[in-house]
């Protein structure tokens, strides 16, 4: 009778503390000085990978024949080097192609542009353009080798033979001219475009 009487008391005060057994334990909080456990390495790399960072868009300085020695330095590889100029409406209506054209290459081959805005105006160096320029190259996305020449466009067209610009060179595989697009010869109607000329061209060498 004792021991019932012990047993129906104990039973109570378990119950009246909370710990019958219909109620689960809380969980254990952590011991001092442990750390949670993070994520996997695995997980980090995977994480990391997801992230896409976008390529800065530069512009450079230089004249003509640096900017044929950053073509050089691709030399075993296409090169696509468009000439243009922000006061050049045609130029920036093609533009965009030469981006596209870059996002689609994949490494087979390099685009790269110079632009001709610098007139040889004695108030307004090359360094006056350079705002304007890299503005227009940033809102394009043009994420590639751009460069801002420092000679007069008139005196640089002399010297490369060119009456105007757009204008598009393709060095070929071996660092030389391929071919030159311009408008020097064009009809009315008939300018070169990168969809209809300069694409199939360039498409055409890297399947030689």
């Amino acid at each position: 009778m004792t021991r019932f009487c012990f047993t129906v008391l104990l039973a109570g005060l378990l119950t009246s503390l909370g710990c019958g057994v219909s109620s689960p334990l809380p969980p254990s909080p952590p011991s001092a000085g442990t750390v949670p456990a993070g994520p996997t390495p695995a997980e980090i790399a995977a994480a990391t990978t997801a992230i896409e960072i976008a390529p800065a868009v530069t512009l450079d300085i230089k004249n003509w024949d640096e900017t044929l020695a950053l073509v050089a330095q691709h030399k075993g590889k296409v090169v696509v080097l468009d000439l243009w100029s922000t006061s050049c409406e045609p130029c920036m209506v093609e533009f965009p192609h030469l981006v596209k054209l870059h996002k689609q290459q994949g490494g087979k081959f390099v685009c790269m542009s110079a632009s001709c805005d610098y007139a040889g105006i004695k108030s307004k160096p090359p360094e006056t353009y350079h705002a304007r320029v890299l503005e227009f190259l940033t809102k394009q996305d043009a994420a590639f080798a751009n460069v801002l020449l420092n000679v007069e466009s008139d005196v640089l067209f002399e010297k490369i033979e060119l009456a105007s610009i757009p204008a598009v060179y393709v060095f070929g595989t071996d660092g030389k001219i391929a071919k030159r697009f311009d408008n020097d010869n064009a009809k009315t109607g008939e300018d070169f475009t990168y969809a209809k000329d300069i694409v199939p061209f360039v498409e055409g060498l890297l399947a030689k």
